[in-house]
């Protein structure tokens, strides 16, 4: 395993900094040959230790983060960097075949998962969606200014990404979660289609399973408290998609 001295902390630049953790050598191998040939700035290591040593994951454009490593659960690094850095963009990695440990990846805040064996232009398409979906929401933010948006009592402010709930005090939320918040908060009280929802935070032609929307809409109905039995703010309409039922304000 790569030791913290192998590996100063990154310093962005052209591209962006993506960092991989991947047990094959041969794999890890060839995915930091094909990033770097596109101008990428890679970090690769075997497992968790060195890159909790080595990175600032507060620089990262992105992890690869394979599912399946030697004494340790991908599926919980994925929780533990979720829970310390919530905007940290992630795209996991996973040779299983069974589509639960995706759902449950998407569950822990995962933006985007890849079945092995993928090829080049594949990892590349989905590397870059999430780079850019996580740059055009820094950059809508900043675009909008101080625009903010209550409904039932909630808070979200849009130039600092953020949601404080009635009481005042803030909600954590990924960069996908805060994604699918702002659409569902910008098309209020319609209903929203799971393609559509595809389509406006993932890009047109994104390959994901409805599931994944539905994973991402029972996160957001939990930090928002909403009871997903009975849900108020998040209404799910049978064979339509998903309607968010507050009145929404500018402000």
């Amino acid at each position: 395993m790569m030791q913290a001295r192998d590996h100063p902390k990154p310093v962005l630049r052209g591209t962006g900094t993506i960092a991989i953790v991947e047990d094959d050598p041969e794999i890890r191998d060839l995915v930091t040959m094909l990033l770097r040939r596109e101008g990428f700035e890679v970090l690769a290591f075997e497992g968790s230790a060195g890159l909790f040593a080595a990175v600032e994951f507060e620089r990262l454009d992105c992890l690869i983060l394979d599912l399946m490593l030697p004494g340790e659960d991908g599926l919980d690094i994925c929780r533990a960097l979720r829970a310390r850095y919530p905007r940290l963009p992630i795209l996991i990695v996973t040779a299983r075949s069974d589509s639960i440990d995706r759902v449950i990846g998407l569950e822990l805040g995962a933006d985007d998962y890849l079945a092995k064996p993928f090829n080049s232009r594949e990892l590349l398409a989905r590397l870059r969606s999430v780079i850019r979906r996580t740059r055009e929401l820094a950059t809508s933010a900043n675009d909008q200014g101080e625009e903010n948006f209550r409904f039932n009592g909630w808070l979200l402010r849009g130039s600092a990404r953020a949601l404080l709930n009635p009481e005042g005090r803030p909600v954590t939320l990924t960069t996908s979660e805060f994604d699918l918040l702002q659409v569902l908060v910008l098309h209020a009280q319609r209903i929203l289609s799971r393609e559509f929802l595809i389509d406006a935070t993932r890009g047109r032609g994104a390959d994901l399973i409805d599931r994944a929307i539905d994973v991402q809409i029972g996160r957001l109905r939990r930090k928002l408290g909403d009871d997903p039995r009975e849900p108020l703010l998040i209404r799910t309409v049978r064979g339509d998609g998903y309607l968010f039922s507050p009145t929404v304000v500018r402000c």
